[in-house]
């Protein structure tokens, strides 16, 4: 049955989404968040600096009056950057009905609270888990909207709510799975850029595939440890918001982390790298939290205390490699 869906953010992803939803049959309203966004999205459709070459279809809607599309919704989609989520929500609060359900689609942790992006929707849409799924996987809206196969996961606490939104997001070229371990999804998919950032600083060294499989693998162990002492499951890790998303976001070039860490890597400095961006790289700002949690968590993750040095306290990547190289030896599982 096709439902009536309110996607909040019209960045990139949150674009790529609302033509997927569209084409599945769904009445879509694109929530745009500034003046600027608005004008482009109703005059040509599209933000060029965002997905180049990508149109709106004329179905979907597009919006800049909050509480009219959420309150006109069955089901909210939130796909605005996760250090923005919390302001958002508390404009559109008042306007959330009673049984609709909300889909995440951010990647990160919040600075401050250290909150995974379905607390912060609990918190503050005063709303119970059973009503939140979060969406992750290796998914860059470049391919989205080229149709190539794209798989994800949708995590929830409710069984049905994650099986709703697999139906309604699923379609030939874009396949969706289901998890009850919403706490690794989550991480996974906010931790995995803060390895992204470490794989683009290698880049810009001029390593080599040696160093990228190896930053691979150690990432992992690494967001691995966390999340087990955070409550979730270790398979998850195996999975696409695992694994699948770490991998994609490592090496590949329309990752905005990798990009941001390569440049980083060839000596230019984050603030004039962040202030030429149109667009969010995540792993900046999750680097503090998934610092702070380590710290929280008594959880040793190397990769990112470097990342942490390199990005705010002005160390040299190459002296942050030499220091994760000369490491004190030790056997590799879980260690």
């Amino acid at each position: 049955m096709p439902e009536r869906i309110a996607v909040i953010g019209a960045g990139s992803w949150g674009m790529a989404i609302a033509r997927l939803l569209d084409q599945n049959g769904h009445a879509v309203t694109l929530w745009a968040y500034t003046t600027d966004e608005y004008h482009q999205l109703t005059a040509v459709r599209g933000i060029p600096d965002r997905l180049k070459g990508f149109r709106l279809p004329p179905s979907i809607e597009v919006s800049q009056d909050l509480p009219s599309v959420v309150g006109g919704a069955t089901l909210i989609v939130l796909a605005v950057p996760s250090q923005f989520l919390r302001s958002v929500l508390k404009q559109m609060v008042r306007s959330i009905t009673s049984d609709v359900g909300l889909v995440n689609l951010a990647k990160g942790v919040e600075i401050g609270s250290l909150k995974r992006m379905s607390e912060v929707i609990e918190e503050v849409a005063r709303v119970g888990l059973e009503r939140v799924v979060t969406l992750s996987g290796p998914s860059h809206a470049e391919e989205v909207i080229l149709d190539m196969p794209t798989t994800v996961v949708v995590a929830g606490r409710s069984e049905q709510l994650a099986a709703r939104v697999q139906g309604i997001f699923s379609r030939s070229t874009f396949r969706a799975y289901t998890s009850p371990d919403l706490i690794g999804v989550e991480l996974g998919g906010s931790l995995k850029n803060i390895i992204a950032l470490a794989s683009g600083i290698v880049d810009g060294l001029g390593f080599g595939d040696n160093t990228k499989g190896a930053l691979i693998t150690r990432g992992l162990a690494e967001i691995t440890r966390l999340g087990m002492s955070m409550g979730a499951q270790a398979e998850t890790f195996a999975g696409l918001s695992g694994i699948g998303d770490l991998v994609a976001t490592c090496t590949s070039r329309h990752s905005r982390n990798r990009f941001v860490g390569e440049r980083i890597g060839r000596g230019e400095r984050l603030e004039h790298i962040l202030a030429a961006m149109t667009m969010v790289a995540e792993g900046v700002d999750t680097t503090r939290s998934g610092f702070e949690l380590a710290k929280r968590f008594e959880v040793e993750m190397p990769i990112t205390s470097e990342v942490h040095r390199v990005l705010f306290e002005n160390k040299p990547p190459a002296e942050a490699v030499a220091q994760l190289m000369g490491r004190s030896l030790k056997a590799e599982i879980w260690q």
